[in-house]
């Protein structure tokens, strides 16, 4: 088993009982504390139209991000590109590692983050996205390269600046993609499990070298959520559980404190659907954690585990971050 880098993925969750201020003060507070903790990056995803997750202004809130921490590599986990023009997202992450030089990712993902109606109002055209969007990650290759000074539509800030691409997937369309660009690409396996196998075999095998990439670099999202006990961390899952049976049931409100029993609020069939949705799901002690991170690598061989984690008490959500540290660590000495 090789040993692997660990990374954030957050999504500014937002609780029952508290303020969007207040998410993102404890998404700064999450960000210095697994900056002490050595994770390798804090990324951000974008969503909007959602009570529950406050990070659709994604470029603003990593700059808020990056200039509270020190060394930790801050991004996007991801944007999602076809919902802008491909010059506004150069400009934008060319500030940002202008600022904050040699620590701005930029993943990109081609779904909309959101629901039909709030897509519309975004500007995205269905018909169009899976030309639009390979086109757009050129055109922003582009943008950032130095070649582009003589070109009538400039990037700047943003051109000529090293600004690493990752492409995000939640099927294979586009491990393909990644492969054909030699980009990093990153899986969504904290909510659509179902092709992750087959999408880094995918990749793996028809991965193209390029500028950015001599080999491939596969990197895997997963949620965690640990503690002292089996028992407290299994209590601590069920907030998770409860925001993916509001996502069943098309109600996106705020996060919810952990129950006693989830089989008071989920059916059997909902029941059945969540667990499926989040059958790469770290819940335990350390040795719980520890065991599931090594039978996932043995199985999947990442170059790198992002973990997301939604738990609704923030000192425990930086506990269970502590805890998958060590976890990583004592694997690696294994």
């Amino acid at each position: 088993m090789k040993n692997f880098e660990i990374s954030v993925l957050d999504l500014a969750p937002v609780k029952q009982g508290k303020s969007i201020h207040d998410t993102f003060q404890d998404s700064l507070s999450l960000a210095n504390h697994t900056e002490s903790l050595n994770y390798k990056r804090f990324w951000l995803a974008e969503h909007h139209n959602m009570e529950s997750i406050a990070s659709s202004a994604t470029s603003v809130l990593i700059g808020f991000i990056a200039n509270g921490t020190k060394t930790i590599r801050v991004g996007s986990g991801g944007i999602m590109l076809p919902n802008h023009s491909s010059l506004v997202i150069a400009e934008q992450f060319g500030t940002l590692e202008s600022l904050f030089p040699g620590r701005i990712d930029l993943g990109l993902g081609r779904a909309p983050g959101t629901d039909g109606l709030t897509a519309q109002a975004l500007g995205r055209n269905p018909a169009i996205i899976n030309q639009q969007f390979p086109r757009q990650i050129l055109e922003l290759q582009t943008y950032f390269s130095k070649e582009n000074s003589d070109a009538l539509v400039r990037a700047i800030p943003g051109e000529g600046l090293d600004i690493p691409l990752y492409m995000l997937g939640s099927s294979t369309d586009s491990a393909w993609l990644a492969a054909e660009l030699g980009l990093p690409y990153a899986f969504a396996g904290h909510f659509a499990p179902e092709q992750m196998e087959m999408a880094f075999k995918i990749y793996r095998e028809h991965f193209q070298p390029s500028q950015q990439l001599d080999q491939p670099y596969i990197m895997a999202c997963v949620n965690g959520i640990a503690a002292e006990t089996s028992e407290e961390a299994h209590k601590m899952s069920t907030t998770l559980f409860q925001a993916f049976i509001n996502i069943v049931r098309n109600d996106r409100k705020p996060f919810a404190p952990p129950v006693d029993d989830m089989d008071d609020i989920w059916s059997p069939m909902e029941k059945s659907m969540v667990l499926q949705k989040l059958r790469y799901t770290f819940i335990g002690d350390q040795a719980e954690v520890e065991e599931k991170m090594r039978d996932f690598q043995e199985k999947f061989n990442v170059d790198e585990l992002i973990i997301n984690s939604h738990i609704y008490d923030h000192q425990k959500r930086l506990r269970s971050y502590e805890i998958f540290r060590e976890a990583a660590n004592s694997l690696s000495k294994a």
